[in-house]
């Protein structure tokens, strides 16, 4: 490695670059657990985003949220923010299956939606949330915020400026111990790995692979460990196949309990490679610094490797609701809209259905079976 890293804007990696002109949409937070205090408002308040309110089921937890944060309101009800003007964005983190029904009021209400990944556990419920949204004329986004965090942007960067050419292969490989006692919620879930986690890595790949199109065939085996806390799987592989040939590579552990953990992103080209780390895996749920590397096939010496400013959490939350406000004021759709996150489920179903029928499995088949 002997050339320079680009610095961080030529990457991509300028978070207020991400912010549209106009940010001071009003946000009424709807959920008020760990990933909004960890992920969403730290994220907003650092760039000075307008949140009006906040409402959860349980009053203390939305007290706790507003008095941290300076959120000058607490809605007593979802009745009372759908009723409130100034809250033009919901920005919704609840689990899964009680999103569609929150989603049901708030479309009627006019409000434009942050949904949280994934969209629903149930992939006609989904469709529902997606056609309600159109049907009211709001925007619907996917807090898919892994396509912001710093070694994914700062990889589609470089990938979009040819220095790769055309991508042959993709690999996400981690391994880790996962703290799954942080969301009890999670602990009886039927189906948890993929679902719940994966699916970043899913919707990462699309990012990253677009120029593929759609992978047509998703492979998938998943176990788990007998002295695991949560009932459903937590280690998985996956591969996706495209029409092109390309074949992309998830696999993930979440047993690993040495002092050797990792999280590691590749991709290989015609012309060069370009690969990192992700910082979060390392010392989860703490973290340290993504980094990057890039090298040219006619050049193997050159290149070069650099750390990330940034973190995926918190500031990866920014790209979802920053894409959002361009979208209302744009009239276009968002880059992880609900109907484009359909695809990312079709890949999260067919990991499951692969599993379950030990067969490799088109994704155009979901939905057909829904």
């Amino acid at each position: 490695m002997t050339s320079d890293a680009p610095d961080p804007a030529a990457l991509g990696l300028d978070t207020r670059s991400w912010l549209p002109d106009r940010h001071d949409h009003g946000i009424a937070i709807i959920g008020c657990g760990g990933i909004v205090n960890d992920g969403h408002l730290p994220a907003y308040t650092s760039h000075g985003l307008n949140v009006v309110g906040c409402f959860d089921i349980n009053p203390e937890a939305a007290r706790r949220t507003a008095e941290r944060w300076g959120i000058t309101r607490v809605f007593d009800s979802l009745e009372e923010v759908a009723a409130e003007p100034s809250a033009e964005i919901a920005d919704i983190a609840v689990p899964a299956w009680r999103q569609v029904e929150l989603v049901r009021i708030l479309a009627d209400a006019g409000k434009h939606l942050l949904c949280q990944k994934p969209l629903s556990d149930n992939f006609a419920e989904a469709g529902e949330i997606v056609q309600r949204a159109a049907a009211a004329g709001v925007k619907l986004a996917v807090n898919q915020q892994y396509r912001w965090s710093p070694v994914v942007r700062a990889m589609h960067t470089l990938m979009a400026q040819g220095r790769i050419g055309t991508p042959t292969a993709a690999f996400i490989h981690e391994s880790l111990v996962n703290p799954w006692e942080l969301w009890p919620w999670l602990m009886d879930v039927p189906r948890l790995e993929v679902m719940y986690h994966s699916i970043h890595y899913l919707d990462g790949l699309r990012f990253l692979l677009s120029a593929h199109g759609e992978p047509e065939w998703v492979t998938s085996r998943h176990t788990r460990q007998p002295s695991q806390a949560p009932s459903a799987e937590t280690q998985t592989a996956t591969i996706l196949d495209y029409a092109s040939g390309l074949q992309a590579f998830v696999a993930v552990d979440h047993n690993d309990r040495s002092d050797d953990v990792f999280g590691r992103v590749r991709v290989l080209g015609t012309e060069g490679v370009v690969s990192g780390t992700m910082g979060l895996s390392y010392d989860y749920p703490h973290g340290r610094a993504d980094t990057v590397r890039w090298s040219a096939h006619d050049d193997p010496g050159g290149g070069f490797e650099t750390e990330l400013p940034g973190r995926w959490i918190p500031d990866g939350f920014l790209g979802p609701i920053s894409s959002l406000m361009a979208a209302i004021d744009d009239d276009i759709e968002p880059p992880t809209s609900g109907r484009d996150n359909l695809n990312t489920l079709r890949l999260v179903h067919a990991a499951y259905l692969s599993a379950a029928q030990n067969r490799s499995v088109r994704p155009a088949e979901i939905g057909e079976r829904t």
